[in-house]
């Protein structure tokens, strides 16, 4: 009979070790949109593609897989679990591993939920990214991150009040709109959500620190139709007239929007371009932001 380890902690790193390897080992590079590469020795992706999905050093992930990482942060395991495509059930186990408090039902966690993401990697010519309901970007494909810039793990909200650079990308006459639209959105959330702290957090922070945004709030907008297609303009392909569809999860409260173009426009061949220089560096600088936003 094996002994029983004495330390909680040590059988939390032995099992959080060898649930990652379990998960990574069970996932093939297309099931996350990567190319497969040459033949490989073992099944599944390797630590160092783990780590690329969940934005940490291939170091960090390969010593939590050893036994001897650092504790991770809620922020590292909610990439993880999105990085290993874990449901509900899967992520929390791995919280439970980390000695973490799994994300509390009604309260916004940035896990995006496996479904979103298999559609997600699967767009490889279409711009598309997954927002939660109140703005936060939760993933981006290829095609957005050179149509919009790389903005994963931010918030679009926050951004389109506190930095006038993101502004660039949306035509000026259309920008008040979005102002408004992202207000009212925002309003609709917090209200459904009293007790999620994001939202909240938010709304907070932007009203004391944008006049724009408090007499927007002070409207008491609730919906805000904005028009389509979604103009864009793109600093190195130029204008781009999207149309926009937005699909809903599960628990309705992430949305995947896709961006496309109708076949023989001007804005097709545009976006064709757009898919051919990819994230070579002529890509939007840190400023140009979705002129979608979130609905």
């Amino acid at each position: 009979m094996r002994p029983v380890p004495s330390d909680p902690e040590e059988v939390n790193r032995a099992e959080l070790a060898d649930f990652l390897r379990r998960a990574r080992t069970r996932l093939a590079p297309s099931d996350v949109g990567l190319a497969g590469g040459p033949r490989r020795r073992t099944p599944g992706l390797r630590r160092e593609e783990v780590a690329q999905l969940a934005g940490m050093s291939a170091d960090y992930y390969t010593r939590l897989e050893q036994r001897r990482g650092s504790h991770p942060s809620r922020q590292m395991l909610t990439a993880l679990a999105r990085a290993l495509r874990l449901d509900d059930a899967e992520r929390d186990h791995l919280f439970h591993l980390a000695d973490e408090e799994p994300p509390r039902p009604g309260v916004s966690s940035g896990h995006v939920r496996p479904g979103l993401l298999m559609i997600l990697d699967r767009l490889h010519d279409l711009p598309a990214s997954v927002y939660s309901d109140w703005g936060e970007v939760l993933a981006q494909n290829t095609m957005s991150v050179a149509l919009t810039g790389d903005y994963t793990g931010t918030n679009v909200i926050r951004r389109w009040f506190t930095d006038p650079a993101t502004r660039l990308i949306t035509p000026p006459d259309h920008r008040e709109m979005h102002s408004r639209a992202h207000v009212a959105g925002l309003r609709a959330i917090a209200a459904a959500r009293p007790d999620d702290p994001g939202p909240a957090a938010l709304v907070a922070e932007l009203r004391a620190g944008s006049a724009e945004f408090e007499e927007l709030w002070r409207a008491h907008d609730v919906v805000v139709r904005r028009p389509s297609p979604k103009r864009f303009l793109h600093p190195v392909v130029g204008t781009l007239d999207l149309d926009c569809e937005v699909l809903v999860g599960d628990g309705h409260d992430q949305q995947l929007i896709v961006h496309s173009a109708r076949p023989g426009t001007q804005t097709c061949e545009r976006l064709e371009l757009l898919r051919v220089i990819g994230l070579q560096d002529l890509s939007p600088g840190p400023g140009a932001y979705n002129s979608q936003g979130v609905s």
